[in-house]
This record gives C-alpha cells, sequence and structure tokens, in this order.
C-alpha cells in the first residue's frame, strides 16, 4: 500500500501560467508556431552587469555556503536600493535574500498565520497566495477588484475585514497589480497605513512590478511611518532586471521580522547561491539605466497590446497603469461563443488553427473575480505581438471551430453569462 498523500498536498494549487507554458512548449516542439503571451517572463537579456558579475563570481569559485540571509555586500547594496528608490528606511540587517520573492509569500503565513485566522487578499490574485495561506490552515478572505475602479484595492474592503472578521492577521497587498496592471496609490498607501498601525494586522507587500509604473512612480507601504513592523515588502530581480532563471529577490522589515525570515531560509533553503546574490548587487549598483531603458521597451509593447486588442470587437481593456500585463474584459465574446474565459485562452492556443496559437489565460485562473478577462504578458518582440492581434479576430470568427472544441472540452461550455 503506498503512503497516503496530506490533504493540503492533494487539494494543492499551482500558478497555470506555468502548466500553460508547458502545453505552448509541447505544441512548439510539434512545430506549430505559438506566441506565448502567457508567462510573465521578461524577452530581454539580463543586464550588462549582472551578467558580467555572474561570470567573475563562477571563475573567482564564489559557489560554498553564505549566511542564511545573504552576503554582507548584496544586504547593504539592497537597503541602499530601497531607501534611494521608494524611501524605505532599512538598514542592511532589516533584509533577507531568497530565490526570488515567491518564496517570501510563504515565509510572511508562517511569521504570522496561525490556523483560522483570516487573511485578505483582493481578487483576481497572484494564484500561490491562497496555497501559501492554506498551508497554515488559515483562511483567505477574498474582495475583489474591480474594472470600473482601475482594479485599486478599495480602503473600505480593508476596514470591514479589520471589524467584521473574527480574528483579521495578514493581508495581502500586491502593487503594482498582477493580473491587472492596476496601482495603489501614495493616498491609498497611507489610509491603508493609519487603518492598521497599532492593529495585530501584518501586510504582505508585493511590489515585483516596482519600476514598470506608467503613470507616476511607484510607492510602498513600507515607506509609511511605522510599517516597517507591521509589513514584509518583497521584490525581485525577475522583471526589473531581466534575470528570472538566476532566482533572486528580497524582502525588507523590521529586525525581529527579518531575524525569524532568516531562520526560515536556514531550515528550508540554507542559504541563496552567492554568485547569483553578487550578479544581483551589480544589477542594483551599476544597471539602473540600462534597467530604465528597458522599462521603456515594456511600455511600448503594453500601449501596442491595449490599442490592438481595443480595437477588436468584444474585448475592453483598461490601459494599465503598470505592469506588462494587459487585461481586457472578455465578456460579451465569452457570452457569445458559450465559452468560458479560460477555455477561450486555450482554444486560442489550442484549436483556432492548426498552424499558428497564442497563448493567455483566462482570468479565472486568478480567482473566480478575473472570470470573464484575459491576461495576456507583453514578453515577446512587437512583430510577434502584432501577429497574436492579428489572429484573435480570425480565430474567434472561427465558430466551427469553437463549437467543435468545446464538444471535446465541455467543462469549457460556458454554463451562465458573465455580467
Amino acid at each position: 500500500m503506498a503512503a497516503v498523500l496530506s490533504e493540503f498536498a492533494r487539494s494543492l494549487s499551482v500558478e497555470t501560467a506555468f502548466t500553460v507554458l508547458a502545453a505552448a512548449k509541447k505544441l512548439k516542439a510539434t512545430g506549430k508556431d505559438v506566441v506565448e503571451l502567457e508567462i510573465g517572463d521578461s524577452p530581454f537579456n539580463s543586464t550588462a552587469s549582472a551578467i558580467q558579475s555572474g561570470l567573475q563570481a563562477i571563475n573567482e569559485n564564489q559557489s560554498h555556503y553564505c549566511p542564511s540571509p545573504g552576503i554582507p555586500e548584496f544586504r547593504q547594496a539592497a537597503a541602499e536600493f530601497l531607501r534611494n528608490e521608494f524611501s524605505i528606511p532599512v538598514e542592511a540587517d532589516q533584509t533577507v535574500v531568497g530565490p526570488g520573492a515567491k518564496i517570501f509569500e510563504q515565509f510572511f503565513c508562517e511569521a504570522f498565520l496561525n490556523p483560522g485566522d483570516g487573511c485578505l487578499v483582493f481578487s483576481p490574485h497572484f494564484p500561490t497566495y491562497l496555497p501559501n495561506i492554506e498551508r497554515r490552515g488559515a483562511r483567505a478572505v477574498l474582495k475583489p477588484l474591480r474594472q470600473e475602479t482601475q482594479f485599486r484595492p478599495q480602503v473600505s474592503d480593508i476596514e470591514d475585514f479589520l471589524n467584521e472578521d473574527p480574528s483579521p492577521r495578514g493581508i495581502f497587498l500586491n502593487s503594482p497589480h498582477n493580473p491587472t496592471g492596476g496601482v495603489t496609490t501614495e493616498q491609498d498607501l497611507r489610509d491603508i497605513a493609519d487603518l492598521i498601525r497599532g492593529r495585530d494586522v501584518a501586510v504582505f507587500s508585493d511590489e515585483p512590478y516596482c519600476h514598470m509604473v506608467w503613470e507616476g512612480r511607484h510607492h510602498s507601504l513600507a515607506a509609511q511611518p511605522g510599517m516597517l513592523d507591521q509589513c514584509v515588502a518583497a521584490y525581485t530581480f525577475s522583471k526589473s532586471y531581466s534575470m528570472s532563471g538566476w532566482r533572486l529577490g528580497f524582502c525588507a522589515s523590521s529586525r525581529e521580522i527579518t531575524d525569524a525570515i532568516s531562520k526560515m531560509i536556514n531550515t528550508t533553503l540554507s542559504c541563496t547561491p552567492p554568485i547569483v546574490q553578487l550578479a544581483g548587487r551589480a544589477a542594483l549598483q551599476q544597471d539602473s539605466s540600462e534597467r530604465d531603458a528597458t522599462m521603456l521597451k515594456f511600455r511600448e509593447k503594453v500601449v501596442l497590446l491595449t490599442e490592438g486588442l481595443n480595437r477588436i470587437e468584444g474585448f475592453s481593456s483598461l490601459d494599465p497603469t503598470a505592469t506588462f500585463y494587459v487585461f481586457p474584459s472578455v465578456k460579451p465574446v465569452c457570452n457569445r461563443l458559450g465559452i468560458t474565459s479560460h477555455g477561450l485562452a486555450l482554444y486560442l492556443l489550442e484549436a483556432a488553427d492548426d498552424q499558428f496559437g497564442v497563448a493567455c489565460l483566462g482570468g479565472e485562473c486568478f480567482g473566480a473575480a478575473g472570470a470573464g478577462f484575459l491576461r495576456f504578458s507583453c514578453a515577446e518582440p512587437n512583430d510577434r505581438l502584432q501577429q497574436a492581434l492579428d489572429f484573435l479576430p480570425v480565430a474567434i470568427s472561427r465558430t466551427d471551430r469553437i463549437e467543435k472544441w468545446l464538444d471535446e472540452q465541455p467543462k469549457f461550455r460556458l454554463q451562465t453569462p458573465y455580467v
């Protein structure tokens, strides 16, 4: 008899982008031409100083264990970066290094959530938030983000959570926001800080897209007075410095909190490779001009994709305030064709054409509040984005193909029209 997996292991949900990525790669291996707009990866090379310093670190054999919270020179560079860029008043010992930013979701939940505690999540949401809350036996409390309010979290929803939940302990705040491209304003952050200050409530401030703000500039909750005692702010090199495969990120908080997270690093990961940290330090210290030039290229892609999608009948997208995602409503299209939004996404990849496909994600991959939307990443060359745009209206006009695919995949038939 085989050992039985735990209830948590059997119920674990995943980030669908990687599932669709695998399907797209499989189709491409058979010879199908696929424009990949499903995964939030940069199409650009890692920044020059990062590459050079990483190679130097390899040549110098910087390949041994290091302190669990990170090498001192990286932590110092991270603290200087946060002070200079976002006015977050941290020192080196208030930062902790990890393999990307996602791991800090888990450590935040381990640091603050007990079984039965409530944790507020604004939805659509990044898919791995809920599994990390569930890992602790805590409860995710979902509040919707709406297109008509620019996908900004409503401070009144936080107030309701604090006043009505029997055990409010955590809040996940993602700004700039994946998948919608919305931004929490500086005034919103002041209001949120005023609400939670002095309460036994902690906030995970998830900030991977801090350099992809197209109107104004990025602001962090951690910069608000007193918030380092109640906030874990997380950052990654994947977006700003095109270093997704290096797996490097860091968080910042109070000394008490970062000490606890350092112990979690110690007892799980041991440490983050010093080779990667040295590459990241070089990126922080030397590659800001290259980074900013790359961000302008991303903005060009966002404009191209947003304007093109809005010219397609039945598609309606805000101009994203931030990120390199476009999140159009496709409810009229789905209602007319009788297909769910993720069903539409998979149809565009698998069945709309034998030789060509577009990989994207249905909004429900980010929670029920995303149903009726599609998420497109801009992570392809501009000519490929245009190919995708030209293909979409053709694909949704092929109603015979859609019906045939739905007969084969009935789970994607829309049972109740989107409103």
